[in-house]
């Protein structure tokens, strides 16, 4: 192996003869290297056991026979499925999908030329929301352990008595004993949120060494640079050190003064009753005082511009990165031992201050959302792109998902607590009053998204009787079979869903907000759960609230376990894994740059890969390659191919199949992915085909425009291969979808008019006339390109 690394790397004496290098990328769910390359027996040339480059063994010394391949090229295959997947215990990272959600949202801003402040404003919108979901959080752990175990619960007889394991924090249980005042409660429990704080820093921090670490080609960007081209090839686009570094001590410093404002306000507030000790008065409004310095320095320090594309930024901000978060821990130690301090006659009654601090950070994310959307609408009509999603509202509708998201999962742990510790209802207030609002607007929530999939149902449906026509004109002259033309046409019917996305996150994430809103307003005006806010009016509203706040609060129980079990099991299970793959690949697949405690990208470590991969062998052999991706796999290649020098780029032959690089990303991401920056990946390339089946859900065409649309995009590829049955396919072929794609002899045809272009000296010419649609000998350079 140590052999095949060395000329893998090299490309051997000999490999200007004009070996050609086919570089295979698989999609979601990862596959193996002799699924890849049709061989049992590979060999590792480059990489390790998490990412890495395979070939068969027996073409592990190819470089040195250039004779042996001057009519096919060496395959080689990229294999980064443990990039996403791995051992049960990565299910835990579920628990993030706010902060995926936000990170997500902020590149989905649409594509605007000359409108540097409004692009800059979109972002730092972003990077705030990402900042109040982190206090969220955090806010929803003092929720549980200093509300309702060290406050209510330990404070409570009943409960204390209940729960024996609390009984030496319970004034009567332990007859006052040293940790049964309020203040020592509140200092012990507060290292619940402080240590998910910085388990949230170390997960931050031990992923960006793993997976984020692996610096990109250094190279200096284009000065005249197409202003067409997708960001995705600035030199530092896939190196974001920098940011993550300054955005990881930023919200760790912002979870340690959540905690300490937990502990020290309600310390404070006793303090300032008339007669109190007028010294821990003094220190009690310095404190509060530091803190909120230290607040205004924390979001200073996230609305300053952080990502350098535009060249590769190494430098790291380490006082600021250092010295925040321990500034911040300073303050937390202090208002421990502040609020810790004896103080005779306090007691513990009623909540503590939940309902204003839950209130305000839902306000204040709302109203985040609302300027978002507004600074999006502006941008998208600067320059419009009628296939842009939500009309570009879709980084403001997912950012409101993610609220939601983060309130629902506050809400939710916390009623499930205030449940368990206090399951008769009798002992405790419960979790503040906004919270149970939040979790009673979800069975309303969940009508709203029963009744669109009821219509998406019915319209997918007709769409499905109208195909039984197309699948029948698909295959004249073969004997019809009912029941074969219904599964058929339904796949294709199904597959449309996809394309029903936005509309289905446009109206959840109105419904939401609107939702969301009333939750606040009902929760503000009345300072009572629904069941007693409606107390003492129609039947039908009290039925209907109860309803909603019990089922509310069971609902997110189960779904937590659901979602927890289902996220195990996909980590586990290669099929299941498949099924949510494509979603979770969507989210990991950009840098963290709105929230550092968002999932790792693994595409700073694939991209990477790539690049180097295919800059090494132009650069040493002199010849060309094809790059060959599926799917989330299509998408890693013309990530990787926009990194690349000009000059590589124009020895570059693109293969993409099942690709949801137009659908999905192009739609969704139109900054980045939109028709502009495919044109110009099409332009820079040397050549580039596009396979998909209308039977795909994932993948689609590129629709790219003028000429440049037929000589990317193969027609729609026939699935089934074959509708009946054969002397060649004597059993029913099945309906592949989006699997298989190699398996069509379409796939043989584009590769080998890819490989036929693949000449040592100079490209070969493009051609987009009808006359190429033909497939070429295998000494053809002409094609459509």
């Amino acid at each position: 192996m140590k052999k095949a690394q060395e000329r893998a790397g090299t490309g051997g004496t000999d490999a200007r003869s004009g070996t050609a290098l086919e570089l295979l990328v698989h999609g979601v769910g990862g596959t193996t290297p002799a699924e890849m390359l049709d061989d049992p027996r590979t060999v590792r040339v480059t990489g390790d056991h998490i990412a890495a480059v395979f070939r068969r063994t027996e073409d592990a010394d190819a470089e040195s026979r250039p004779e042996d391949y001057r009519g096919r090229p060496v395959p080689e295959a990229y294999v980064w499925c443990n990039l996403t997947s791995g051992n049960g215990t990565r299910a835990l990272w579920l628990l993030l999908l706010p902060f995926m959600v936000v990170n997500i949202a902020h590149w989905m801003r649409p594509a605007a030329h000359g409108r540097t402040r409004t692009v800059r404003l979109y972002g730092l919108l972003l990077r705030l929301t990402g900042l109040t979901l982190t206090v969220l959080l955090v806010a929803a752990a003092c929720e549980v352990a200093l509300d309702l175990v060290a406050w209510q619960c330990a404070g409570t007889r009943a409960c204390a008595e209940r729960h024996t394991w609390l009984g030496f924090l319970s004034p009567v249980v332990s007859d006052g004993g040293w940790w049964s005042t309020p203040g020592r409660r509140l200092a012990l429990a507060a290292a619940v949120p402080a240590a998910l704080t910085g388990l949230l820093w170390y997960l931050s921090l031990r992923t960006w060494r793993a997976y984020e670490s692996q610096q990109p080609m250094d190279r200096e960007a284009d000065p005249e640079e197409d202003p067409r081209r997708a960001a995705l090839g600035r030199p530092g686009f896939w190196y974001g050190r920098r940011l993550v570094a300054r955005l990881r001590g930023a919200h760790t410093a912002a979870g340690l003064l959540t905690v300490a404002v937990a502990v020290g306000v309600p310390a404070a507030r006793f303090d300032r009753r008339p007669g109190g000790p007028a010294l821990l008065d003094t220190l009690g409004w310095v404190l509060l005082g530091a803190l909120g310095a230290a607040g205004v320095a924390v979001v200073a320090v996230v609305c300053r511009r952080g990502r350098s594309e535009k060249r590769l930024d190494r430098r790291l901000d380490e006082h600021l990165v250092r010295r925040l978060p321990l500034a911040a821990l300073l303050l937390f130690v202090l208002a421990l031992l502040y609020g810790g301090w004896s103080r005779p006659g306090w007691t513990s009654q009623g909540r503590l201050a939940g309902d204003a601090a839950f209130g305000g950070i839902a306000l204040v994310q709302g109203l985040l959302v609302v300027v978002l959307a507004v600074v999006a609408h502006l941008l998208h009509r600067s320059r419009p792109d009628a296939r842009a999603a939500i009309r570009g509202l879709g980084g403001p509708a997912v950012a409101m998902l993610a609220c939601a998201l983060g309130g629902v999962m506050s809400g939710g742990v916390s009623q499930r607590v205030s449940d368990w510790m206090d399951g008769t209802g009798a002992f405790l207030d419960g979790p503040p009053v906004l919270l149970t609002w939040q979790a009673s607007v979800i069975p309303p929530l969940l009508v709203v998204v029963l009744l669109m999939c009821a219509v998406l149902a019915r319209h997918t449906l007709r769409l499905a009787r109208a195909e039984r026509d197309a699948v029948e004109h698909d295959h004249p002259g073969e004997t019809g079979d009912p029941g074969r033309t219904r599964r058929i046409a339904l796949t294709r019917a199904t597959a449309t869903l996809t394309d029903r996305a936005p509309l289905i996150v446009a109206i959840t994430s109105a419904a939401t907000l609107l939702l969301g809103a009333g939750a606040l307003v009902g929760a503000l005006t009345t300072e009572k759960v629904p069941g007693e806010a409606v107390r003492g009016t129609y039947a039908a509203l009290q039925g209907a609230a109860q309803t909603a706040q019990a089922l509310g609060s069971w609902l997110i129980g189960l779904g937590f376990i659901l979602f927890v079990t289902w996220g195990r099991r996909a980590y586990k299970d290669a099929s299941a894994r498949r099924t949510i793959g494509i979603l979770w690949d969507v989210g990991t697949f950009w840098p963290r740059a709105a929230h550092p405690f968002a999932p790792p990208c693994y595409a700073e470590r694939a991209v990477p890969d790539l690049t180097w991969r295919m800059a090494t062998w132009t650069r040493a052999t002199g010849g060309r390659l094809v790059i060959s991706g599926h799917s989330q796999g299509s998408v890693l290649a013309a990530a990787a191919s926009w990194q690349l020098e000009s000059s590589a780029r124009r020895r570059v032959a693109l293969l993409t199949y099942g690709s949801p690089l137009e659908r999905l990303y192009g739609r969704w991401f139109p900054a980045h992915f939109g028709p502009e920056a495919l044109a110009s990946l099409h332009e820079e390339v040397d050549c580039w085909r596009n396979l998909y089946r209308p039977t795909d859900p994932i993948g689609g065409p590129m629709r790219l425009p003028g000429e440049a649309g037929p000589a990317v995009d193969r027609p729609p590829l026939k699935d089934p291969l074959t509708y009946g049955r054969t002397e060649l396919h004597p059993l029913p072929a099945p309906v592949l979808g989006h699997s298989d794609y190699q398996a069509d002899p379409a796939f043989a045809e584009e590769r080998a008019r890819l490989l036929a272009r693949l000449r040592p000296e100079v490209p070969a010419p493009r051609h987009t006339g009808g006359a190429a649609a033909s497939v070429p000998a295998a000494d053809d350079t002409t094609g459509d390109c």
